[in-house]
């Protein structure tokens, strides 16, 4: 998260009215003109690349031997989905050529995938629930500030060793190492000790390293480390987790190494792209029967037919045409899993979010996607004023400060209820399209 995202930024212009901003919206578009956008490269080979992402042959055997009092544990952290997951893990395909045409798309400044007719992002809320995670509710504000202390991870450790070769053996750098403690996880169990929530705890940091926080071939960073086990003191981490993934979508824009959770990801592609181009929706698709939907669609009221509409499209190329040609009627602007939900919207323009990570700060902008909030409009609002991603000093009065002006942003925020019936605002929607239809595609968008 060391690369400097100011240089681009700077050549963007903000928003300034509706003239202005039909114009700049044009501009959007114009992803040729983020200097090393990825989008002008389409040769570059940017995933899985450098063994990331690769099957962990740890990760099973250990999940099934945990004692059933652990299980409990990590259920009740709201961590049963992660769970399903993890124990999926090695059975899960990735469609890399949807996930790369993707993140093709993704705009570094604004934090969102910018289609011909609208702009897309994956909301906090809609991440929560895919993931199962603990959600925010009004009045909780304060909550998410524990990332203000300094944690000892060090002290993390101790649940496994207090040995210093030990633990040594198990970090590198600034990143520790999940084999060893899944290692100490089997010890533990074939020994049959009774230390069931330490065992809980060491499994969260586990199969939330795999899911949530892989930043390399199983290894997680320590700031990634103290934020899950804050999961057992009740905290809240989807900020955490989002501010991760939109960090990770801005590195591999750029041409950088991906990292953040794919899994994430492609659970929000499937959730929203409605693909057409399967007549016979009940064909059989091998390769989508292990996608993620396969294992939490259920829960997210997700048919088996859903993951097997992209049977016909293969290819990266397939791929790029399908998503850069996507319409609104191809996008499923609500799916049901958010209706009768709340979503947290600035009150007024230039007022956003800043997720939370202990490596990065990043502007959260939801209010930008209006197919998607509910709230459509053909004046994009401000962007906010803080840089899109800002490198996090963690310790030294600017961080503190930075931490508490993101709490006031969060309290600054108010709510919008996602209706269940779409047809209820086909006529703004149409208004905000009509609108848009009239900008013309710039250069490197074909």
């Amino acid at each position: 998260m060391k690369r400097n995202y100011s240089a681009f930024a700077e050549d963007i212009p903000a928003y300034s009215g509706p003239k202005v901003a039909r114009a700049t919206h044009a501009d959007l578009k114009q992803l040729s003109a983020i200097p090393g956008h990825i989008y002008t490269r389409p040769e570059l080979q940017i995933l899985p690349g450098q063994r990331r992402f690769s099957k962990m042959p740890w990760l099973v055997p250990m999940l099934e031997l945990l004692p059933p009092t652990s299980i409990s544990h990590l259920k009740e952290w709201g961590l049963s989905t992660i769970f399903v997951l993890a124990k999926n893990y090695n059975k899960l395909v990735h469609v890399w050529e949807s996930v790369t045409a993707m993140v093709e798309l993704w705009h570094p400044q604004t934090n969102s995938f910018i289609f011909p007719e609208f702009e897309a992002t994956i909301l906090l809320e809609e991440l929560e629930i895919m993931l199962g995670l603990p959600r925010y509710q009004r009045g909780e504000e304060f909550a998410i500030s524990y990332t203000v202390e300094q944690i000892n991870s060090w002290s993390i450790l101790a649940y496994i060793t207090t040995k210093k070769n030990d633990l040594y053996s198990m970090t590198s750098g600034m990143h520790v190492h999940l084999l060893p403690i899944a290692q100490w996880i089997i010890s533990q169990c074939k020994r049959k000790t009774t230390n069931y929530t330490a065992i809980a705890k060491v499994a969260a940091i586990c199969i939330c390293g795999v899911i949530l926080f892989l930043e390399a071939d199983g290894a997680i960073s320590f700031g990634n480390l103290s934020i899950i086990d804050s999961i057992s003191e009740d905290m809240k981490i989807g900020q955490a987790v989002l501010g991760f993934l939109y960090a990770g979508l801005t590195s591999v824009a750029l041409g950088g190494p991906f990292y953040g959770s794919v899994v994430a990801l492609e659970l929000w592609m499937g959730m929203h792209v409605q693909f057409r181009a399967v007549e016979d929706l009940t064909m059989e698709c091998k390769t989508m029967l292990n996608h993620p939907l396969a294992y939490v669609g259920g829960r997210l009221h997700m048919s088996p037919r859903a993951w097997c509409k992209t049977a016909q499209v293969k290819g990266i190329l397939a791929w790029r045409q399908y998503l850069r040609s996507l319409t609104v009627a191809d996008f499923d602007m609500r799916p049901r899993f958010m209706h009768g939900r709340t979503i947290h919207l600035p009150q007024r323009a230039g007022l956003a979010l800043r997720l939370l990570g202990n490596g990065a700060l990043v502007s959260y902008n939801p209010d930008r996607c209006h197919l998607q909030c509910g709230a459509a409009r053909t004046v994009v609002p401000l962007l906010s004023h803080f840089p899109p991603i800002q490198e996090r000093k963690r310790g030294d009065a600017q961080d503190e400060r930075d931490m508490r002006s993101t709490i006031v942003h969060w309290e600054g925020c108010a709510t919008s209820a996602i209706q269940a019936e779409v047809e209820e605002d086909d006529k703004a929607i149409m208004e905000y399209i009509e609108a848009l239809k009239k900008l013309q595609p710039v250069g490197g968008n074909n």
